[in-house]
């Protein structure tokens, strides 16, 4: 066995020992290559973009759909948190990469990748050990849940779970140091119906990563298994003082208003959220928050609490009727997801297809089931049993996990077909299945776009008389776009599906009531605005049409510890100053094993 082959199987619970060179080690950290929304003979796929919502939420919404890049967070995280000399190379080409390789050296090369990109991997892998060969390799995400990578990449440690502790352990770093978070904005080159967004300051939300891994453990969530699994996570920071001392250095960095809390279940954790609650009301901030969250966590919570909170987004799994997850039991989620919507609160839900119970016969009852709720977006995944997940490890022990050989590794993304033997379901029955199901909710409940116009709409009328003047500025200002562009976009829909009466209708009663709130402004912007974005949508169409894809920019950032390339951005972040209260004694925070590490774990 060589030295290479003996670091593959080294513990994956730290690193077997700290890199020579320590915190003057120079590190590279990238993401795999692109293209990523295009066929080609290293797995990309175009049905699987770089593009989490055109990916899975508004896929078959065309010219309507919402499209924009998320950057890798995990590794701005990691380049944050080390004080070595560290550079990140974000969605470069091929091209790119290489010439990374060629004209830098370095002592580590950190690679974040998901399951379907494991080709793209073992392509970086390759190139790295010719162009530099004295590197490290160190290989995280989700795909360091694969059981034999080792075998299928060239790599020197492949790790997983929270990644800053495991690379500060590495270079000799103290790794209980106070965690920094980078500066980021949640979206780029945000595009609808054939309009690309400006992108002025202030505009996008900015992402905040207060912890990871979500405690409630559902058995195919490979995220909840990668930090640990049910009831267990890693916090970033404890308390509701340490986060708004974040989110405020964050305000004052990129002058927002709103934040996407980049956190499984944000609720999950009350203390910290209705902490968090008091520093806002306290200081007067009315921010917009943007969370992932549970049905049950979120029945426990007061309306007026979210609302003071400024809770205008979430995330739930709805997942299917009469679901086996105790996150639903005994929630009625259509009066949840209505209440929501009528205080302005946005609401993406998310189902699964495929579960052991769906067959070709009741599977459009279960479809029909999702579309009645009337989101405001919805994602429709496959039931696919990810490596690590308890799901995985069951269907496997019952023998019902494929053969690779039965289908490629780049198609299993939860969007075409499964990686196990369905009872009743096959390839072909499953891919045609997720287009029917966005299909029929697009068919029902329109765009997206316009859906969250009606919700906006709701919440301001509801709220734009508050006796609480920060509540009332919040929603003033989440409907500050409803007179012009929204106005616009709505008339544009509206001239849009005239030859179809029921969307005609439903697009026509709502522009009549953003009229009636907004008056002449309103009417003015739908006149003249509607018909030009008509004729965006039309040309956006046939660009889709005849198979134009996005591809996201290539990001080059350095942190103040490489000094030799000072025309390279600096990557920001902002280091709490509030120090957390020691636990009580006897009282042990939850959180993953130590052994549970890896290099881009958000």
């Amino acid at each position: 066995m060589t030295k290479r082959q003996q670091l593959h199987v080294e513990p994956s619970h730290v690193p077997a020992r700290v890199h020579p060179a320590g915190s003057e080690a120079r590190v590279l950290l990238t993401s795999v290559f692109g293209p990523y929304g295009q066929d080609d003979e290293y797995g990309s796929r175009r049905m699987n973009p770089m593009e989490l919502y055109h990916n899975q939420v508004t896929r078959t919404q065309g010219a309507f759909s919402l499209r924009m890049f998320h950057r890798s967070w995990g590794l701005m995280m990691i380049q944050a948190n080390i004080d070595a000399p560290c550079t990140l190379l974000d969605f470069p080409t091929l091209d790119r990469f290489i010439e990374e390789l060629r004209t830098r050296q370095y002592d580590v090369i950190g690679i974040s990748s998901i399951i379907p990109n494991v080709y793209k991997v073992q392509k970086m892998c390759q190139l790295i050990r010719q162009y530099q060969p004295n590197a490290e390799i160190v290989i995280g995400g989700h795909i360091a849940n694969v059981p034999d990578l080792a075998k299928r990449i060239d790599a020197d440690h492949i790790v997983r779970g929270e990644g800053v502790r495991w690379f500060r352990r590495f270079l000799g770093e103290d790794e209980t140091r106070v965690v920094r978070h980078p500066v980021i904005t949640s979206g780029i080159g945000t595009r609808n119906v054939g309009v690309t967004l400006r992108e002025r300051r202030g505009d996008v939300a900015a992402t905040i990563i207060p912890s990871v891994g979500c405690p409630m453990g559902c058995n195919f969530c490979s995220t909840s298994a990668m930090f640990g699994g049910k009831g267990k996570w890693v916090d970033f920071y404890r308390t509701g003082d340490e986060l708004f001392d974040v989110m405020c250095q964050v305000e004052r960095e990129l002058g927002v208003s709103s934040f996407f809390m980049m956190d499984e279940n944000f609720l999950f954790h009350r203390k910290r959220a209705l902490r968090l609650l008091e520093l806002i009301e306290k200081n007067d901030k009315a921010w917009a928050l943007y969370v992932f969250t549970s049905a049950n966590v979120l029945r426990s919570y007061a309306i007026d609490q979210l609302v003071r909170l400024g809770i205008s987004w979430v995330w739930m799994g709805i997942e299917g009727r009469n679901s086996q997850y105790t996150k639903l039991s005994g929630i009625d989620t259509f009066a949840l997801v209505r209440e929501l919507q009528s205080h302005g609160i946005r609401v993406l839900g998310s189902t699964i297809i495929g579960l052991e119970n769906h067959t070709p016969d009741n599977i459009d009852e279960a479809i029909e089931y999702a579309t009645r709720h009337d989101t405001d977006f919805h994602q429709f995944m496959l039931y696919t049993p990810i490596p690590g997940t308890p799901l995985h490890a069951e269907l496997t022990a019952k023998g019902l996990m494929k053969d690779e050989s039965e289908f490629h590794a780049s198609d299993i993304h939860g969007q075409l077909k499964l990686n196990y033997r369905h009872p009743a379901l096959n390839d072909q029955q499953t891919a045609e299945l997720m287009v029917r199901a966005f299909n029929r909710d697009f068919e029902v409940n329109g765009p997206s776009t316009t859906r969250i116009v009606r919700t906006t709409l709701a919440g301001y009328r509801r709220y734009k008389n508050h006796p609480d003047q920060r509540v009332r500025r919040r929603f003033v200002w989440e409907a500050r776009e409803l007179a012009t562009s929204f106005s616009a976009v709505v008339a544009a829909a509206r001239l849009y599906y005239r030859d179809k009466p029921v969307m005609y209708a439903k697009m026509t009663a709502l522009l009549r009531e953003l009229n009636a709130e907004f008056g002449w402004k309103s009417r003015l912007s739908a006149a003249i605005g509607g018909r030009w974005l008509l004729r965006k949508i039309r040309k956006e169409e046939k660009r889709l049409a005849a198979g134009f894809g996005y591809e996201p920019p290539t990001f080059y950032e350095r942190n103040a510890a490489v000094t030799d390339r000072p025309e390279v951005p600096v990557c920001h972040f902002a280091t709490p100053t509030v120090v957390p209260p020691p636990l009580p004694s006897g009282i042990v925070m939850p959180s993953l094993p130590v052994r549970e590490s890896e290099l881009a774990g958000v």
